[in-house]
């Protein structure tokens, strides 16, 4: 990719046909990745399977996100472009084939996490792309386009999902996305570009195992902690002192399995901790909300997918004006007002009910998605303002890797939360608090980085 060169040219045409190709497939990914949200209870009741299990399905997908992730661009280095992004497609059409035919629990869940391999790459390499064929003045407009699909299409899947159960089985969330994913291959296979010259790079066996290993155990100890904290807890040191090795080991290595050396650069760090706390509420509180809305206030899948969808255009809408704005003005005004946006919408949240209107959630989720959108893309483009370009595919591994993770924790604390109450209406607030927490965390420390960015 372009990393291995000072800057990829391309023409115009093959760089609008690399990116619609790449958005449109990021975009249907993502999809996938939330459609099971307003699925849980049809599939929980259907399967004989308790919710906490079926909850496997979306967060074993974020989980093995974050953990495919890191070894996204070594692939990179050592194959073309054209085959990577053939080989990911491919993945993730025999992941939704598995799932087309799946007849129990685990050959669905096995379909999502075929999938889920593919997603995790298929993200870093949208992202690397899209900054390596456009100039850098462009790069907040560029991010703020990326930003949309990676915000948008987890946002509309779960609406697309209650629309589709409303009228089918559970099964055409997979059959319906088979034919658009087998057409872009198709069309990829004859217009995707070859411009980037693989690297005979070695990738370090004992890093993938360490990294798969040790990210495995602290991710899934997360799903564990429902059931047996003392299995957890060993689960998560384990994971977590295996991961301090990989870390050393890849501090020591030439060709490291990703370059963790990039967080030693105070712009990379906290920008990525802002982004990761601003995703962990936008997917949380996207998990929560069908879970109480059909659980308690008694409403259908489809009618949990609407009451999302407002939010979701709001904040697609939101993003693709936020890149422009960022370019000529900076994230300082767009952050703090985002934030500031987030914590007035959460405060009908706070104070639910079993009785509180479905509008009055329908648009407090509608301006905590304008506010989060005002906060993800700039965080995302100012995290890479002082990345040297032959370092960008590591930086966007680590960022979706990082971003991934926070994610699937927050879903699985956040549930874990909401059901340790003997009242859902109760779990429901205290794990709105901790999202405030997170608001609140993540503005402390964008004033930290604009405090040090100023000296």
């Amino acid at each position: 990719m372009s990393m291995r060169t000072s800057r990829v040219q391309i023409d115009t045409k093959t760089r609008l046909i690399v990116s619609a190709v790449l958005l449109l497939s990021t975009f249907i990914s993502l999809g996938s990745q939330t459609m099971m949200v307003t699925a849980l209870p049809v599939i929980s009741h259907q399967m004989h399977v308790s919710l906490n299990i079926t909850q496997l399905l979306t967060t074993a997908y974020t989980l093995v996100i974050g953990i495919v992730t890191p070894l996204s661009s070594n692939l990179y280095e050592k194959y073309s472009n054209r085959q990577v992004y053939l080989g990911i497609i491919g993945t993730f059409i025999v992941g939704t084939l598995v799932g087309c035919f799946a007849n129990n629990f685990y050959s669905l869940l096995l379909a999502r996490l075929i999938q889920a391999c593919a997603g995790g790459l298929l993200m870093s390499f949208q992202m690397t792309t899209m900054i390596s064929i456009y100039p850098p003045q462009r790069r907040g407009t560029i991010l703020g386009i990326s930003s949309l699909v990676v915000a948008f299409g987890p946002a509309i899947g779960p609406t697309l999902s209650g629309i589709i159960l409303n009228y089918l089985n559970w099964h055409y969330l997979f059959i319906l996305i088979l034919p658009l994913m087998i057409l872009l291959w198709v069309i990829s296979l004859f217009t995707f570009p070859n411009y980037s010259t693989p690297r005979p790079i070695k990738i370090d066996l004992v890093s993938v195992f360490e990294s798969l290993i040790g990210s495995g155990l602290a991710l899934f100890s997360m799903s564990v902690f429902g059931y047996n904290w003392a299995v957890a807890s060993v689960m998560l040191l384990v994971g977590i002192g295996i991961l301090y090795i990989f870390v050393k080991r890849q501090l020591r290595l030439k060709q490291p399995l990703l370059k963790v050396a990039i967080l030693k650069e105070r712009s990379f760090r906290l920008m990525t901790m802002v982004g990761m706390l601003a995703f962990s509420v936008l997917l949380g509180t996207e998990q929560l909300i069908p879970v109480f809305t059909e659980n308690v206030s008694r409403v259908s899948s489809m009618e949990s997918g609407m009451i999302l969808l407002p939010g979701a255009i709001v904040n697609a809408l939101c993003a693709a004006l936020v890149g422009r704005y960022y370019d000529a003005h900076g994230p300082k005004g767009l952050i703090f007002s985002g934030a500031i946006l987030m914590l007035i919408a959460t405060i009908p949240f706070l104070t639910i009910t079993k009785d509180t209107p479905i509008w009055l959630m329908t648009v407090a989720y509608a301006i905590r998605m304008a506010g989060n959108a005002m906060i993800f893309s700039p965080a995302m483009s100012e995290s890479f303002v002082a990345v040297a370009h032959e370092d960008i595919s590591h930086a966007t591994a680590l960022n979706n890797s990082l971003r991934q993770v926070s994610g699937a924790i927050s879903v699985t604390l956040l549930i874990v939360i909401a059901g340790l109450p003997h009242s859902l209406v109760t779990g429901m607030r205290v794990a709105i608090w901790v999202t405030v927490f997170c608001i609140l965390c993540l503005s402390v420390i964008f004033a930290s980085y604009l405090k040090h960015k100023q000296k």
